[in-house]
């Protein structure tokens, strides 16, 4: 009769020692969040911002964008991100992409900032993006990033165009391949109006709002925090809440009503 004990234990260390490493290999896998950002527009259906705050061609002083708390700048200054990539007009309707990256770990922002006057394209697109599909790769730091429906993380920051009475969408995309992905929309009543098209592609809805709200960019790297630390999604939620209620000096319970998340 063959022995076959010793042979086995040693077939289950090689077998411990491969799952480890695969572990291992997916927690290093490189991580993107792919941002679409429809720039601030006073001829959007919102209430009037100052003209160089609200001039949607304007990069350097849009709210959503360059001004103090705009992705952007927002971003730049802080500390735990590293500004690496910057690209006027990458592609149609966006005039800038820029490419951040997590100074701890593999993780990556990519923002485009969409001409203001396309704030209806800039929604669709990440709508259908959520469902996987304009999957695109870039090259930053001699390597490859998935964006688009490639993004592990998508986000959607401006006024939601989905409250306007002139938006529309022919369909809401079904999930076009077996990713998983999340979302974040930083808009007004996002909860409200983008929950079934993003359960129509299966994503789950990270973060989202259930009232009027500033969509600057210390609630995204609050959030981001959380995420790149793979916190919970009720952890990540908090943090956003708490840097809302810092920054706009309201009180915490007002804000943590106004973020909520899929569990």
């Amino acid at each position: 009769m063959l022995k076959l004990i010793p042979e086995t234990k040693y077939f289950k260390k090689i077998l411990i020692a491969l799952l480890i490493s695969c572990s291992a290999n997916v927690l290093a896998q490189t991580k993107v969040v792919h941002a679409l950002v429809a720039l601030c527009d006073n001829d959007q259906n919102i209430a009037p911002v100052a003209p160089k705050l609200g001039n949607g061609q304007d990069l350097t002083n849009n709210l959503y964008w360059g001004a103090l708390y705009g992705l952007k700048t927002n971003f730049k200054n802080s500390a735990d991100w590293q500004l690496v990539k910057s690209i006027r007009n990458p592609e149609a309707y966006i005039l800038e992409r820029v490419v951040f990256k997590h100074k701890q770990n593999d993780v990556y922002l990519v923002a485009d900032a969409y001409d203001g006057d396309y704030i209806y394209t800039t929604v669709r697109d990440f709508i259908h993006r959520c469902a996987g599909e304009y999957q695109q790769q870039i090259q930053v730091d001699n390597k490859t990033l998935n964006i688009g429906g490639g993004a592990d993380l998508l986000v959607y920051i401006g006024h939601n165009a989905m409250m306007d009475y002139y938006f529309n969408m022919d369909y809401y995309p079904a999930k076009s391949d077996h990713k998983q992905r999340q979302a974040i929309v930083l808009g007004c009543y996002s909860s409200k109006y983008f929950t079934i098209p993003l359960e129509q592609s299966s994503t789950q809805l990270l973060i989202s709002t259930t009232g009027l709200m500033a969509p600057e960019a210390y609630i995204l790297e609050a959030a981001l925090d959380g995420w790149v630390r793979q916190q919970s999604n009720e952890e990540i939620r908090l943090k956003a809440a708490k840097a809302y209620a810092k920054y706009q000096r309201c009180p915490f319970n007002s804000a943590n009503r106004l973020f909520v998340t899929s569990y």
